[in-house]
């Protein structure tokens, strides 16, 4: 049940939001709006800093002239302003849902962009969230606000859908329309809609549900489900270093067994694995129960810096290497390899350990966006890491750029070289997770 006349509203132009207006806007007339003038301007003139588009091969799509928008029938228009949002009757959030310093919900973001849609809402018009929220936050948190701010009523005058994103950053295989959809309505009728309206752009397809707390929960669980597993091998990691085994051997044995789940020790961090999980927690506590699970895995994948410090500290007492006196070289700040993503990267967890000791510590990332560093982290990024010396390189994100530096020319400089991410041959590190 597709209309010829949707006419859509992406609010939030971010690594969820700005792909997913660019490829509806290749059928439907689509208005991005973000409150970021730099970010829709940096759009305009051809620059992603997400590098999730390659802008060069898009520009068919993206339309600037504004007094185009009345007579256009497709295309991406964007803006920072709210008049031009107004004549839609389909507005998607796609908003960033952080934790706070205590790990609860942040929705500042999600409810905010709410009330923006709230004073242009008309009868009719589908409001669909795209955000990670935990289970019921729709239309317990979400739905009045609009209807305050509209004068509206929920499933009379206006409707909501839910569709989880899925968007893997740094992932050329799993794109957006590769990525099977959830997505559910409020009411039957909307549902549908909804679906179709995914089902338009998405290759792989959709899976439409039977109401939006199904959808949302099956967000929560998606991500909550894949940190309680790397919880568990970061848990070996912390059982047998202190039994001196290399747990990643131990770990390529275990897989020889058909069902053996092939997960690595690592740093949890980003927007999705490390956050998640707090969502589902909250809510469950709010109801009355502890997730001990769940909570326990956040608990031990938090830790993980601290093993990695701690590993390094044995190595460095070994060759007995002042710490204070150390250049230390950490290699990736992102939260992953191969993306420009810093949100709730756990390396900066490691940097602060060793600046916190009086070394002095370079760090080097090719895909990371300088001032973001700089902005977030107060971290100002090396341009490069040759003509150093270094007595400790941190291998911390397993970057595709880092394939082509000589690690064994390093280690003729009599570095210490510790691997977080078993991302090199194991006979030119002194020490891995």
């Amino acid at each position: 049940m597709i209309f010829s006349n949707d006419r859509i509203a992406v609010i939030g132009l971010g690594y969820v939001g700005f792909p997913l207006a660019l490829e509806f806007a290749k059928k439907y007339l689509v208005v991005g709006y973000d409150n970021n003038k730099n970010r829709v301007e940096e759009l305009y003139d051809g620059y992603d800093k997400t590098n999730s588009i390659d802008l060069s091969k898009q520009n068919n799509y993206i339309k600037k002239d504004f007094l185009e928008l009345e007579d256009s029938t497709s295309g991406l228009f964007m803006t920072d302003k709210l008049d031009f949002i107004k004549q839609s009757n389909i507005y998607i959030i796609t908003v960033p849902t952080p934790i706070t310093k205590e790990f609860k919900p942040d929705l500042s973001f999600l409810l905010s962009a709410c009330d923006i849609i709230s004073k242009v809402l008309k009868v009719g018009d589908i409001v669909i969230l795209e955000s990670t929220v935990y289970p019921g936050c729709t239309e317990e948190d979400c739905v009045p606000i609009l209807e305050k701010g509209s004068n509206l009523k929920y499933n009379k005058d206006f409707y909501c859908g839910y569709s989880p994103e899925r968007i893997n950053p740094g992932d050329v295989n799993n794109t957006l329309t590769n990525i099977k959809k959830v997505t559910s309505g409020s009411t039957p009728e909307i549902a549908i809609r909804v679906d179709d309206l995914y089902k338009s752009i998405i290759k792989a397809g959709t899976f439409l549900v039977s109401n939006i707390k199904i959808a949302e929960a099956s967000k929560s669980i998606e991500n909550a489900q894949r940190d309680v597993n790397i919880s568990f091998v970061n848990e070996l990691a912390f059982i047998f270093d202190k039994m001196d085994i290399d747990t990643n051997e131990v770990l390529e044995a275990a897989k020889t067994k058909w069902n053996f789940l092939p997960f690595r020790p690592g740093l949890v961090g980003g927007h999705c694995i490390g956050v998640d999980p707090y969502y589902l927690a909250y809510k469950s506590q709010q109801l009355g129960y502890t997730p001990d699970v769940i909570l326990s895995g956040r608990n031990v994948n938090n830790n993980i810096p601290d093993l990695i410090y701690n590993k390094i500290l044995r190595l460095i007492n070994k060759k007995e290497v002042s710490l204070s006196e150390s250049n230390v070289l950490i290699l990736g700040i992102t939260f992953k390899e191969n993306c420009s993503d810093i949100r709730n990267t756990k390396v900066v967890d490691i940097y602060n350990k060793f600046i916190s000791v009086g070394a002095t510590v370079d760090v080097y990332d090719p895909c990371a966006i300088k001032e973001d560093v700089k902005r977030e982290f107060n971290i100002d990024l090396e341009d490069h890491y040759i003509n150093k010396q270094y007595s400790i390189i941190i291998l911390a994100v397993g970057h595709d750029n880092f394939k082509r530096i000589d690690f064994k020319e390093l280690k003729k400089l009599d570095s210490i070289i510790f691997d977080t991410r078993s991302f090199l041959p194991k006979d030119i590190v002194d020490g891995r997770l």
